[in-house]
Order: structure tokens, then sequence, then C-alpha cells
């Protein structure tokens, strides 16, 4: 009678385990919520990039900042200083000694699809990234990987993955596989709010 019992509760446990995991199974719209709550931000990064004309990685660093909903601005300051700044569809690069070139993103969609996965990402803003691309995540709060897959053909030509790589509401590791064989990938350091 007592094994029995036993045996009925571990089964019963194990059970209630498995249906408690189901449930909190870490959805893309809880990511997106917490990194919704940030309004801005402020980082430092290292890219490298692997060419396959180049042998090793071509590598750059400098500064990051974000304001919700649609402000991103990279400024590069190694190897040389270069500032990209995208506000709503209009994207602006700027580098000593050449001239300022502003482009409209509308005109552009492949770029702009591109962007809006770093932008739409940062934002918490889910519809954004599932117009273009198809989502996955894994991972739990503390720990998480989302894998954005291009949705049309003319992105997939460019682009075959980026993978976004975090904790919490922090972004820490970016990685784009482009169609042609190369790959760039962008460690993202947080900077302490004063």
């Amino acid at each position: 009678m007592m094994p029995d019992l036993f045996r009925w509760s571990v089964a019963l446990l194990i059970s209630l385990f498995m249906a408690s995991s189901q449930g909190a199974e870490w959805q893309v719209s809880e990511l997106m919520q917490l990194l919704a709550q940030n309004k801005s931000g402020h980082a430092k990064f290292v890219e490298k990039k692997y060419i396959g004309i180049v042998e090793g990685a071509v590598e750059s660093s400098g500064e990051l900042f974000f304001t919700a909903p649609d402000k991103l601005e990279k400024r590069t300051l190694k190897p040389r200083t270069e500032s990209i700044t995208l506000e709503g569809s209009q994207l602006i690069i700027e580098r000593p000694g050449k001239q300022r070139l502003s482009l409209n993103l509308q005109n552009y969609p492949e770029a702009a699809a591109f962007v809006e996965s770093i932008r739409g990402t940062l934002a918490g803003d889910k519809t954004a990234l599932e117009k273009v691309y198809k989502l996955s995540l894994s991972g739990n709060a503390d720990k998480w990987q989302l894998i954005l897959l291009p949705q049309f053909s003319r992105m997939s030509d460019l682009i075959t993955r980026i993978r976004i790589i975090g904790s919490r509401a922090d972004v820490s590791r970016i990685e784009f596989d482009l169609a042609d064989g190369d790959r760039s990938e962008i460690i993202v350091t947080q900077m302490v709010q004063p």
C-alpha cells in the first residue's frame, strides 16, 4: 500500500512540476516588456567584422546611445571617428573632413529593416520586429538569446540571421550573419548611470 502511495505522490509532483514549468516558459512578449522599460541608454561597444577577403577581424570601438522610441546613435572612436545617427527614418553619417550624408530610410527598405533589428529590440517593439523577422527566444530572463530570421527574400539575400544576447533588459551582444559568408559581432558594455 505504501509504495503505491509513494509512486502516486511522486507522479503527481512530477506532473505538477511539468505543468508549472510549461506555464513559466519565457516568452518574446515578456522580453519585449522588459526592454521597453529602458527609455534611454548609453553603452560602450567593440565591433568585430569578419570579412572573407581580410585575414582576421576588423575591429572598431566607441559608444552607443539610445533614446526611446526611435533615436539610436553609434559613435565610432577607433580606429577612425565616425558618427551614425538614426532618428525616425533619417539616417545621418558624419565623418571628419567629409561631407555629412543624410538618407531617408524609406527609400532604402532593406537598410531600414536591418536597422530596425537593433532599434526595435532596444525599444522592446515586438510589432516592428515581426513585420520583417521571425522571432525565436531561448533561455530565461537572466540569460536570453533572441534570434531574428528575415521573412522576405530581399532581406535574406543580404542577411541570414541576427542573434541578440542579453540579461534582463540589457543587450550584451549582437551578431549578424551575412548571406555572403561575412559576419559581424558587437559586444556591448552597459555604462553605469550616475
